[in-house]
Order: structure tokens, then C-alpha cells, then sequence
């Protein structure tokens, strides 16, 4: 079921969301490499990191979402819109450096897309990514349990959720496909402010297809238990409201 994003709402807890970005690429070690691809860019704000720490690399930002190109722009990166599973598909060059930061848990079978991910990746090369881990956290299962309501099932059903695996899954698949492998996970624990504020985290990510499912008079009445539901689960402390951010990581390089 198509859905767009709003690079916007994605943007309000930026630097949240760009931790385990720079996390992950401080694990790159390349030099000097030539081309360098984010696939899954979103905004670009994160892809324009790459091109400051490559300065002489060809870097390409690609994102499935117009919205999200439309937003980015950043010096020495080149955006385009297109699908990773297409680009796997026609690029017939190789890449020094393939990024995927936040992106692969969106794409149905990954695990399987991998091998073919680092066949785009010349030898020597790295390739790194990150997917979220706290898919049992109640962020993503009281949006789970919500929507299959008898109210909002009809309307919900084939909606787009995100996916992942363990670090060692990723690790033994790309170790199979050639590569030295470093993959961890890490645990943030995001202090968050505002009225709502997990709401409006889980609305410009995961949540952001099963609301843009619903019409409108249900979508208000969803978005209303939704919040309800995430206060006692993520209750006001005197700092904050506290968000456990579970991520997982993985550094590959191809064996030359």
C-alpha cells in the first residue's frame, strides 16, 4: 500500500535520529574512496556528512520518496529518486562505499537482497548499515495491536511495517558472502520533550503508513488512543519522557 513521507515531521528529532549514522560510519575505514552511495538518503542532511569526510568522492544520495528528495540538498552530493531494489538491479559499476542508514528494515526480505548489496561493492570496499532493533518495544506493538482493531483492521491490513534481524543473522549472511564483518548493537536512551513527543517520534517513521491508511474521522480517532496508549507506556518524568532506541549495526568489508 503506497504511503509518502514528510521530511518535516522526520526532521524534529534530528539529531536523535542522526546518532547512529555517525556511530556507524566512524566505523568506515576508507581513505580515498571514488564512489560513494547512500542508499535510503531520506532528507540528505546525513548523506552531506559523507561527502564532508570524502571531499574528492562521487557521492550519490538515493531515496524511493520524492517528498524526501525534494527536501535534500547538500554540497558535493548528487540526490536522486529511485528504489535501492532497482539500483541493485541495474547498476552495473561498482562502489567504494554503500551506506543504508535507517532504510532496509522498509525493503520485504533484505536478509536475502545482502549478497546481492555487496556484489555492488568492489573488493576492498565497505559496506555499513543500520536498522532499528526495538521492534518489540511498545512504540511499534501498540501500533500493531491498535491497528488490527475491528474499527481500523479493514483499512490497516498490507500496510507497510518495518523489519529486521538480530546482529548475528546479518553478520553470518554477509560473513557468507565474503565480507569481514563487525556488527553490534547499541541502545539510546533519547530524553524527549513536547507534548506527545513518542507520538510525533513514531508518526514521521514507523507509524507514518498505517496512519496515512486511514480516513479521515478514523485516522483522528486512532491517533488519539495512539497517544493515550504511549503516555502510560512512556510516562513524564521530571527531565522528560524517556524513548529506549535499540539499533543495529553492521560494517562489512569485501575481502579483496
Amino acid at each position: 500500500m503506497p504511503h509518502t513521507w514528510d521530511p518535516e515531521r522526520y526532521l524534529t528529532y534530528a539529531d536523535e535520529r542522526g546518532r547512529p549514522f555517525l556511530d556507524l560510519i566512524a566505523r568506515i575505514d576508507a581513505d580515498s574512496p571514488r564512489r560513494v552511495v547512500d542508499l535510503g538518503c531520506g532528507p540528505g542532511n546525513l548523506t552531506g556528512l559523507l561527502a564532508q569526510r570524502w571531499p574528492d568522492a562521487e557521492v550519490l544520495g538515493l531515496d524511493s520518496s520524492p517528498e524526501m528528495i525534494a527536501r535534500a540538498q547538500a554540497p558535493g552530493v548528487r540526490f536522486a529518486v529511485g528504489d535501492l531494489r532497482e539500483w541493485v538491479s541495474q547498476e552495473r559499476g561498482q562502489v567504494d562505499v554503500l551506506v543504508s542508514n535507517a532504510t532496509l528494515q522498509w525493503v520485504p526480505g533484505h536478509l536475502e537482497l545482502l549478497p546481492r548489496l555487496v556484489e555492488r561493492v568492489s573488493p576492498g570496499g565497505w559496506f555499513a548499515f543500520q536498522v532499528p532493533g526495538n521492534l518489540d518495544e511498545p512504540s511499534h506493538t501498540i501500533r500493531q495491536e491498535l491497528a488490527g482493531d475491528e474499527r481500523f483492521a479493514a483499512h490497516t491490513a498490507g500496510v507497510a511495517v518495518p523489519d529486521s534481524h538480530d546482529p548475528e543473522q546479518y553478520l553470518d549472511a554477509l560473513a557468507a558472502a565474503g565480507c569481514v564483518v563487525d556488527a553490534w548493537e547499541t541502545t539510546y536512551l533519547h530524553v524527549l520533550t513536547g507534548d506527545d513527543p513518542v507520538f510525533t517520534w513514531v508518526s514521521g517513521t514507523g507509524a507514518r503508513p498505517t496512519l496515512e491508511a486511514l480516513p479521515a474521522g478514523l485516522r483522528e480517532e486512532f491517533e488519539e488512543e495512539f497517544k493515550a496508549r504511549l503516555r502510560t507506556a512512556y510516562p513524564r518524568r521530571e527531565y522528560g519522557v524517556l524513548l529506549p532506541f535499540r539499533r543495529v549495526f553492521v560494517v562489512a568489508r569485501v575481502r579483496p
